[in-house]
């Protein structure tokens, strides 16, 4: 039998009293305790249906996998609202993660400080990938217009950023400054996310890499205290902002 305990309530706007665990035949506290271990450490589906029958709880792998498409998305949308603003000064850089045997590429770009801005999943690496990416954190609620913005030497990102100064969706004064090792900040965020990729035994399809890498990045920001009123670190403290922010009464 699992005793849940009730730690101190935070201070936390309003939800919808609409509940997203409907007709689920799992407690919702059960539900989002494997979708937030699963997106936030490197554990396989399996390691989860084992560590929930060590607790009692008798759960297929398979159903873990759905709680996790469904409700990483969810836990992205969600903490948007409720994150603190980052500074001007971007780190952008793409790595690649294997989809069905084949390699994608993730866009992850944070701030100067390490804060992350937003990520992308993308078929190709190319200028228009580069400059819908841009258009995608310039519409984050929690970015703001950058200053400047450090790449590495990939010759798509200076197309990109020429292309978004045409349209006026960047300021000209814009600056894009090509220097590799100023990146290591947001490098060490995508190692972050291989090692918790990499008991996946491989992302299936593209929507589900999307599904699955949109909780990992939430639960990233949540880790580095990113969110307004909660501290880095304070472990009682996120998991009572992600059960407060999906309805779930204290």
């Amino acid at each position: 039998m699992i005793r849940w305990t009730n730690p101190i309530l935070l201070p936390l706007p309003l939800v919808s009293t609409t509940s997203p665990f409907k007709w689920r035949h799992f407690l919702p506290q059960i539900i989002l305790l494997n979708v937030r271990w699963y997106c936030r450490y490197a554990l396989s589906y399996r390691d989860l249906e084992e560590m929930m029958a060590e607790r009692g709880v008798n759960v297929d792998h398979s159903t873990v996998n759905r709680w996790v498409l469904k409700y990483a998305p969810e836990l992205d949308k969600r903490i948007r609202p409720q994150l603190k603003p980052t500074n001007d000064s971007w780190r952008t850089d793409e790595t690649y993660i294997k989809i069905k045997g084949k390699w994608k590429y993730l866009y992850l770009a944070v701030d100067s400080e390490g804060n992350a801005l937003d990520f992308m999943l993308s078929a190709k690496r190319d200028g228009k990938a580069a400059a819908r990416f841009f258009r995608k954190v310039l519409k984050a609620q929690h970015t703001m217009t950058p200053r400047v913005i450090t790449v590495d030497k990939n010759a798509a990102y200076p197309a990109a950023i020429e292309t978004l100064k045409e349209e006026e969706t960047l300021p000209g004064a814009t600056e894009l400054r090509q220097v590799k090792y100023l990146n290591n900040i947001v490098e060490q965020d995508h190692r972050s996310i291989k090692r918790i990729v990499k008991p996946m035994m491989g992302l299936k399809t593209f929507n589900s890499a999307r599904s699955t890498l949109s909780g990992i990045e939430a639960m990233n920001m949540i880790r580095k205290g990113q969110v307004k009123g909660i501290d880095r670190g304070d472990i009682v403290s996120h998991v009572r902002f992600i059960e407060t922010i999906f309805g779930i009464a204290a």
